[in-house]
């Protein structure tokens, strides 16, 4: 809104300063800065409301140290998130653009079903909270709302480098040339990138199309699965990350951050030339949604770093799984998403070895076995005496060494 405002002012007055709102980086450091404040000085307030409406968290007893004294601690502190996020992005982002309408979607959507979850389990004593079949049906229709919109959506398209043979002439015609001419023409594509790949586009439309060419038309029903995977996939391992204080908020920041950076030079024809990446037109725009993010999060961690005054829920961590899936497909960078969200993928993949194990040694043997002492994996670093400040820390410090190495793809094919 104030985007518009200052643009109005800029075209009708020329007043000062009004030009600084046509600048990505201008208003993506202000959405940072709105963000942070909103989360940090408001987020109290927040909690107080949680407090006097006794949204305290109900602990269940898994034998873990320290765990007693988290009870009655305020949970739903995602909603603080969700305010921070929306309310700078409502107010510096171009709101026609199709990828901030989608991650507002994406926002809401999720927000809605988290909150749903954290209410059955407060208010009408539902330990389980919505039923798993309820939460997924949600994830797929974001799913299919996404990718149908991304795949048919006119504005959602790429730019593609022209072939080295056409490079060599039009440099040899003009050494000068704009970066602009050494790409083709905006066109809709399923394409995407696959990291440590020398050839590193990858085409969802080929899944298909090795079988028989006519059925390219389907390509969208191939992306459109895809998308559901990925939105369910990194969604649940957001929230299975969400179990001890400042870990998923940390880890999430430095993913979001990490996807910004990519956004920002898909989106910027100079920067997609020089790192020979595909140019993603619009694309850019998002960045004042990712600073507004990346805000939230590390303003919502003031409140939630150990002792926590509040937990995020649900609400928060389904949210923010949902946002950082978009991002990723959005961007085209959803392949890099095992090694950029490797904490989450870690979490998903020792809830599933135990529950798996369990069930196949139970049913050979009589007796269930174990392969971590507890799971989700930072359960099992707990049970094994580590204290939680000291696991978020270097699940931190992992998390950000995946970060550098997703950030390093750029070159490295």
């Amino acid at each position: 809104m104030l985007y518009y405002l200052f643009e109005y002012l800029e075209q009708q007055f020329q007043f000062p300063g009004a030009s600084l709102f046509g600048f990505i980086t201008f208003r993506a450091a202000l959405a940072m800065i709105l963000s942070l404040l909103i989360s940090t000085i408001y987020g109290k307030r927040i909690i107080r409301f949680l407090q006097k409406k006794q949204m305290g968290e109900t602990i269940r007893d898994l034998g873990l140290e320290g765990q007693s004294e988290k009870a009655g601690t305020p949970t739903m502190g995602g909603i603080i998130i969700i305010l921070a996020t929306l309310i700078p992005v409502l107010l510096l982002a171009k709101l026609e653009n199709i990828y901030i309408i989608l991650l507002l979607i994406t926002t809401v959507w999720m927000g809605v079903i988290g909150f749903i979850d954290d209410y059955l389990k407060k208010f009408k004593q539902d330990k389980e909270g919505l039923k798993g079949r309820f939460k997924v049906l949600g994830q797929i229709g974001l799913g299919v709302i996404v990718g149908a919109t991304l795949y048919f959506h006119n504005d959602v398209t790429i730019k593609e480098k022209v072939s080295v043979e056409q490079q060599q002439e039009i440099v040899a015609q003009d050494a000068n040339v704009s970066p602009a001419k050494l790409f083709n023409g905006e066109e809709k594509s399923t394409k995407t990138t696959i990291p440590f790949v020398k050839g590193n586009e990858f085409d969802y439309a080929d899944l298909i199309t090795w079988i028989s060419p006519s059925l390219e038309k389907y390509a969208w029903v191939v992306f459109i699965l895809a998308t559901i995977f990925i939105i369910t996939a990194v969604s649940n391992g957001a929230n299975l990350t969400d179990g001890i204080d400042g870990l998923a908020a940390g880890t999430s920041a430095i993913i979001v951050l990490t996807l910004g950076i990519f956004a920002f030079v898909s989106g910027h024809i100079v920067f997609s030339e020089y790192l020979n990446i595909m140019y993603i037109p619009r694309i850019e725009e998002i960045t004042i949604y990712i600073t507004a993010f990346v805000g939230a999060l590390i303003g919502f961690l003031w409140y939630n770093t150990y002792p926590a005054q509040v937990f995020m829920g649900d609400t928060g961590s389904l949210t923010i799984g949902g946002i950082i899936a978009v991002i990723a497909i959005a961007v085209r960078k959803e392949w890099l998403i095992p090694v950029l969200c490797g904490i989450f993928l870690a979490e998903n993949l020792s809830v599933v070895m135990q529950v798996s194990w369990f069930k196949y040694t139970k049913k050979k043997y009589g007796e269930g076995r174990r392969i971590f002492k507890m799971s989700p994996l930072h359960h099992h670093y707990q049970k094994s005496g580590y204290h939680e400040s000291k696991i978020v820390t270097r699940f931190w410090i992992v998390g950000i060494l995946l970060a550098i190495l997703s950030i390093v793809t750029l070159k490295i094919r």
